[in-house]
């Protein structure tokens, strides 16, 4: 990756040798192995048994989950809020493991729209919950530094499942209750 980096400065006319571009190549292949991890992390691994027998059939929430993530049409930023919701049947998740999730597809090259739903099946395959409902907020910056150049921007996905998909009531609740 390293000789790729330093092609590029160099087509895009740098002399990747000058001082201030010298360690560039290294910098940038160890940011996008962090900033790709999520293809290494795997939901058992992550869960780590965290699942525990609870009698407990409220809604479970966790709000404001900051993410970072890689367009993979530009492979430039776009982060936000992760909002998790789910209701349980049997099952609790340990509320870490969320947020972690989460991350798992964020580290990935990425649109919006699929990580929303690949979070959502994620959860609901480790919790076998009544329902999940996810809803990310995101500034893409392809939108913001290029194209339409519109910085204020935000875009919005949701994934409702289960419950929260068939149910009004449900899904209005989760909404009101993330401030949505």
């Amino acid at each position: 990756m390293e000789e790729i980096v330093r092609q590029l400065l160099h087509h895009l006319g740098e002399d990747p040798d000058r001082e201030g571009l010298r360690d560039t190549p290294r910098r940038v292949a160890k940011s996008f192995n962090f900033l790709t991890s999520g293809y290494s992390a795997d939901l058992a691994t992550i869960i780590n048994g965290a699942l525990f027998d609870v009698e407990y059939n409220e809604m479970v929430i966790v709000r404001d989950i900051d993410f970072y993530s890689l367009c993979e049409h530009h492979l430039l930023p776009f982060f936000g809020k992760c909002h998790v919701a789910y209701l349980p049947s049997k099952k609790v998740i340990g509320l870490s493991k969320l947020p972690r999730i989460v991350e798992m597809f964020a580290r990935r090259l990425q649109v919006q729209e699929r990580m929303t739903s690949q979070i959502a099946e994620a959860i609901a395959e480790a919790t076998q919950p009544q329902g999940v409902a996810i809803v990310l907020e995101a500034t893409h910056l392809c939108m913001a530094m290029r194209g339409v150049e519109k910085q204020n921007s935000t875009t919005v996905t949701s994934a409702m499942q289960g419950i929260f998909r068939d149910d009004a009531r449900t899904r209005q609740e989760f909404l009101k209750l993330i401030g949505r």
